[in-house]
């Protein structure tokens, strides 16, 4: 099982995050160990031992076992009886049903977000637009993903629909994971990434009928380099 690069989580049970929310250790537990999943980090079909997670996060099993409930809930482990808990394996057979979602639920959240966004949204998303205006093209594709991920849950938090929000976080999480998997087949990640510059713009700007356009235009243009690369 590999080690998780995180710092401890020792301390008080709560810490804030830069907007201010406090975060249970159950809940930050979640958060690493569930992107280390969608990174591939920790690889497709190995196993997840809590006892071994919990000591590399500094916290105890507890936490840890509340996390992977949610984790197995969201196909990121899957547990077989008297044989343990494992990481998902990848299945580039789930690629279309997945789009499916995305592709009708990305422009609504865009669309949404255009609509509702507060001014610390939007100072959110205008960090993140100069993050990409700045980025290195060649910059690790690992970090360009982190990137990616990082703009797509800003813009479904800005839709304020957490019900939207929560499965286009769990739906995005697993094309993540399909996109990872393919890293060195593709030749364009930092395009790709950049594309999400115009949708910040139009979302910051309040133009919901664009920033749906655009977020359903780079959902297509996802699977189609995901097939391409096959």
């Amino acid at each position: 099982m590999q080690q998780l690069a995180t710092e401890p989580m020792s301390g008080d049970s709560r810490s804030p995050e830069p907007g201010g929310e406090e975060l249970s250790l159950a809940e930050r537990a979640y958060r690493a160990i569930r992107d280390r999943l969608v990174m591939l980090e920790i690889r497709p079909g190995a196993p997840i031992h809590e006892e071994q997670l919990a000591q590399s996060l500094g916290v105890g099993r507890t936490p840890v076992r509340e996390a992977l409930k949610r984790l197995q809930y969201e196909r990121l482990i899957t547990t077989y009886p008297r044989r343990g808990t494992f990481a998902t394996e990848v299945n580039i057979t789930d690629l279309a049903h997945i789009s499916e979602v995305r592709q009708e639920l990305e422009p609504l959240a865009a669309a949404q977000a255009a609509r509702r966004a507060t001014v610390a949204d939007r100072a959110v998303l205008t960090a993140l637009r100069q993050e990409l205006e700045h980025a290195d093209p060649a910059r690790q594709d690992g970090e360009l993903m982190r990137l990616d991920l990082q703009v797509h849950r800003a813009v479904y938090a800005a839709a304020h629909n957490p019900y939207l929000e929560d499965t286009l976080v769990r739906h995005d999480n697993l094309a993540t994971r399909i996109w990872c998997l393919f890293l060195d087949r593709l030749s364009d990640m930092a395009g790709h990434v950049e594309e999400h510059g115009p949708l910040i713009e139009a979302i910051v700007a309040g133009e919901p009928e664009r920033a749906a356009r655009l977020a359903r235009g780079h959902v297509e243009g996802f699977e189609q380099a995901i097939r391409a690369a096959i």
